[in-house]
């Protein structure tokens, strides 16, 4: 029996774009699932932020939620910050500690089939979605 030795699987034609199951790459682009993956994703950046803190530090980042909300504190002594990400019908939106909207955020598929977010006419992977809404208060450089 011949072997296969040019790494080809076995009918499938050469140069064949690959195929993409559309509905199930769509689906999983909602801006739920999209919100849920971005709250995953905010929760690891704070803790890995709050294990880079100097030792006894005296401030530190948590992080609350609700349905459609969350939110990222840094709490330092009696002073109180807060980066605040809500879920709309159309949007994720971000609102920077004094509750000026930062970010207006949404999803499409790519015609490559790839969940792409937006903002600002632009696609953005989403730690730039993350780091645009956090950096001033995670680093205090705004």
């Amino acid at each position: 029996m011949a072997e296969n030795t040019d790494n080809q699987v076995p009918n499938e034609a050469p140069n064949q774009a690959p195929k993409i199951d559309w509905v199930t790459e769509r689906s999983a682009c909602t801006l739920p699932k999209v919100f849920y993956r971005l709250r995953l994703e905010v929760e690891a950046d704070v803790k890995t932020r709050n294990s880079l803190r100097p030792e006894l530090a005296p401030y530190e980042f948590s992080i609350t939620d609700d349905v459609k909300d969350f939110s990222v504190i840094l709490q330092n002594g009696d002073v109180r910050k807060t980066v605040k990400f809500s879920l709309t019908d159309y949007a994720i939106l971000v609102y920077d500690p004094n509750g000026n909207q930062l970010l207006e955020v949404t999803s499409r598929l790519s015609d490559a089939g790839k969940c792409e977010l937006f903002f600002n006419q632009e696609v953005r992977e989403s730690w730039q979605v993350r780091r645009i809404a956090l950096e001033g208060l995670m680093f205090g450089n705004k």
